[in-house]
C-alpha cells in the first residue's frame, strides 16, 4: 500500500484509521518506563488487577500516531495542540491489543489547518482501554507557531488558574474533603535525548522534531522539542499517584500545550483541587519549566478511592 504524505490538503474527513495491533509486551513496557522515567512495581511485578499492567499511558502514540497506518510518518510536521484522554480499563502486559479511529474533523483558522483524531484502544476481549481525541496543526513549520503562548484554534471551555493555596495543606492522595486550591504532588524530570528518541520512535525508523537536531533546525526549532504526549505522561504518571489504581480505570485528562518545551528542560508538574463532583475529584494540572515557563494546562478527574493504594518505584 502507498502511503499518502502527511498534508492537511491530503486529510479526508471521515477517514477511518486502523486497526493496528501492537502486543504490550515487557519490552515494550520497559521502553515506555525508561523515556518516561517511570518504574512502578505495578508494570513489572503485580498490580491491584492481579499481575503486571501497562502504564495507563503506554499506548499513548499507538493513539496519537494512528495515521501512520495511510501517511507516511517521516513527512510528518505536525504541532500538537490539544489531548483528551479517558481511561478506561489498564492493559495487561502481554496483552494483543488492537488500536482503530478516524480523522473526524478539519478547519482552518489564522492560516494554519488543524484535523482532529479519535482513536480507541481495546483489549483482546473487546473492552476499552482508553479512548483518545487529539487535535493538531498539521504540516505546519514548528518554529512559526511555539513560542506564541496559547495554541490558535483550541478555545477553551473554562479557565485554568493554575495557581495554590500555600495556606493549606498540600494533597498526598486523593480524598474526600480537600480544600479548594489545595496544591497536588509535584514532579520533576528532564528528558534525555535517549528518551524522547525511545518515545517518538527513532528506532522504528522516524526521523522528526523530537528525535533529530537536523530536523529541528530545518523546522526552525533552537533544539529538539518534547513531544506534547511526552509531557502528557509526565502529568499521568502524577496523577496515578495521587488517585492510585482508579486512574487506570476512571481517569479523564483535558490537556493545552501552550508553550514548548526542548530537550533537558527541566519540566515540574503539579496542580490544584477544584472541588469534588458525584464522587470525582477534579483538578487542575499543568507543567512549568524552570524558568517558570507553563508547557501544558488542564483539567483532570477520577473518582476518589477509599483505598488509594498506589504504585512503588523500583529504581
Amino acid at each position: 500500500m502507498t502511503l499518502k504524505e502527511a498534508r492537511y490538503e491530503l486529510v479526508e474527513v471521515p477517514e477511518p484509521l486502523g486497526p493496528v495491533s501492537q502486543t504490550v509486551d515487557r519490552r515494550f513496557v520497559l521502553d515506555y518506563a525508561f523515556a518516561q522515567d517511570d518504574f512502578g512495581d505495578w508494570y513489572f511485578r503485580d498490580s491491584p488487577f492481579g499481575g503486571p499492567v501497562g502504564h495507563p499511558l503506554v499506548l499513548a502514540n499507538e493513539l496519537l500516531f494512528l495515521f501512520y497506518d495511510k501517511y507516511d510518518g517521516n513527512t510528518a510536521q505536525g504541532l500538537h495542540t490539544h489531548e483528551h484522554l479517558r481511561f478506561v480499563s489498564p492493559v495487561r502486559v502481554g496483552e494483543t491489543v488492537t488500536v482503530e479511529g478516524a480523522y473526524t474533523e478539519k478547519y482552518e483558522r489564522r492560516g494554519q489547518g488543524y484535523v482532529t483524531l479519535e482513536a480507541v484502544a481495546r483489549g483482546e476481549d473487546g473492552r476499552v482501554l482508553v479512548e483518545h481525541r487529539g487535535r493538531e496543526i498539521m504540516r505546519t513549520v514548528a518554529g512559526d507557531v511555539v513560542g506564541q503562548g496559547r495554541s490558535a484554534g483550541s478555545a477553551r471551555p473554562r479557565t485554568v488558574i493554575g495557581t495554590t493555596d500555600e495556606t493549606v495543606d498540600p494533597v498526598t492522595v486523593a480524598a474526600h474533603g480537600l480544600p479548594e486550591r489545595a496544591a497536588l504532588p509535584r514532579r520533576t524530570t528532564r528528558f534525555t535525548q535517549d528518551q524522547m528518541s525511545v518515545f517518538s520512535w527513532a528506532g522504528r525508523g522516524f526521523a522528526n522534531v523530537h528525535t533529530s537536531p537536523d530536523k529541528a533546525a530545518a523546522a526552525e526549532l533552537p533544539r529538539t522539542i518534547v513531544q506534547a504526549q511526552q509531557q502528557t505522561g509526565h502529568i499521568v504518571a502524577n496523577l496515578v499517584d495521587v488517585f492510585g489504581a482508579s486512574w487506570l480505570t476512571t481517569g479523564e485528562l483535558d490537556l493545552r500545550f501552550v508553550s514548548p518545551a526542548f530537550v533537558g528542560d527541566e519540566l515540574h508538574t503539579t496542580g490544584a483541587v477544584v472541588g469534588e463532583s458525584d464522587g470525582r475529584l477534579e483538578v487542575e494540572v499543568w507543567i512549568d519549566k524552570a524558568d517558570g515557563t507553563r508547557t501544558a494546562l488542564g483539567w483532570a478527574s477520577a473518582v476518589i478511592s477509599d483505598d488509594p493504594v498506589r504504585p512503588t518505584a523500583l529504581l
